[in-house]
Parts: structure tokens; sequence; C-alpha cells
């Protein structure tokens, strides 16, 4: 990404992300409530200060940046660092982003078209960098695309216990538009038509709507 790039990136606006309610706003009533208290007692702080601190810390693990969209036929999915590329017998290509707690948790369309499925599948909550976390609590999703068929997974981890998607089932999305979002760490995997090479590489960070993900 240029220079030029990253700075219209950082001067974009940020905003929370859909669906964090039911987790952000108990702890800022608490948060409010002891640091009022806390001018009557000291005592109060005690509890004042770790709540304000929790506050501030959800509000950065839930910020939802806007973005430019990068130049690619199909866009990482997610923020974080590709975990692993396999190759998958069907031919198609599974690249597997992990997602750490510092990471935006917001999931974004890896490329136009509509929403043919999405399915919600029980599943255990392994470490998200563990290789057989892909049995996890999981939304599995498909798109139908200029490319055909493509697959995109959201899968919970040992501390994101919840999957909150954004889109239902014939709904039309375009490239980088807002999907879904997974609280706190996690993986998502997105898999790549038979023939389309991937352009990144394990270790590399990925950006949600930014990353070129296929080798055009």
């Amino acid at each position: 990404m240029s220079d030029d790039s990253a700075s219209r990136q950082q001067g974009r606006r940020v905003r929370l992300a859909r669906g964090v309610s039911p987790w952000l706003f108990p702890t800022v009533a608490a948060a409010a409530a002891t640091t009022f208290l806390s001018r009557r007692d000291r005592r109060w702080g005690f509890a004042a200060v770790p709540l304000t601190a929790l506050t501030g810390a959800m509000l950065w693990f839930f910020r939802d940046p806007d973005r430019e969209p990068g130049e690619g036929t199909i866009l990482s999915p997610a923020d974080g660092v590709v975990q692993s590329i396999d190759p998958w017998p069907d031919g198609r290509t599974r690249v597997a982003i992990f997602m750490s707690p510092l990471n935006v948790h917001v999931n974004r369309a890896p490329l136009a078209g509509t929403v043919t499925s999405v399915q919600h599948v029980a599943g255990g909550f392994l470490p998200a960098f563990n290789k057989d976390s892909d049995q996890n609590e999981r939304v599995v999703w498909h798109f139908e695309t200029a490319l055909g068929d493509i697959e995109m997974v959201q899968i919970a981890g040992a501390v994101a216990r919840r999957i909150v998607p954004y889109m239902t089932s014939g709904v039309k999305v375009s490239q980088t538009e807002r999907i879904g979002l997974i609280r706190f760490g996690s993986r998502v995997d997105i898999y790549l038509p038979e023939g389309i090479s991937p352009a990144v590489s394990v270790g590399e960070k990925t950006v949600a709507g930014v990353t070129r993900i296929d080798r055009g």
C-alpha cells in the first residue's frame, strides 16, 4: 500500500461494529456507575478503575474502521495473519486467516455476488490457532459470484463464542461490504476456486477489504 493510500486509510472514520451492544453497554453502565459512586466513597474506585479500563479495551476490540477497497478479484474477508494455505481434495485452495483479539473483528465480503447460504454449525471452542479448530462453532457462507460458488467460513475460537451474521440468504452484496462479526479472537477461512492461486503466503498480515488474496 502506498503512503498516500495509507494516509487516506488513517483519515477515514471509525465506528463501532454492529452486534456489540449486549457486551458493551453493560460494561459501560457498570463503569459509569462505579465512577459516580467513587466520588462519594473512594472504595468504589477499586471497581471503577478496572471497569473503565475494560470499557476502553472493548471499544478498541469492537472498532469498525471505514476502508478504501484494495484492488483484486478476491479480497481478504478478515484482518489477521495467514495461518495456513491448504490444497483441498476438490481442487480448491483454503486460505485460513487467524484473527487475534487485537484485530478488527468485522468481516467483509471477499467479492461481489449473492449470498446463497448462511449456515450455523455447532461445534467446540478450541483455540483458533489449533489445527482442529475448523470443527469449532462456525458459520458457513456461500456466495454466487462471477467466479462461481465461493465458500467462506467464520470460526469461533476459545474466547470468541459468538458469531453475528449481518446478512441472510438471497441478499446481494458488494465487494468489501460488511457481512458479519466474530467477537474476540477467531479464524476466517476463504476457499479459492480451482485454478486460482493465492497471492498471500503463510505469516503474511491481511486487512479486510484491502489485501488481495488471489493472484491475478
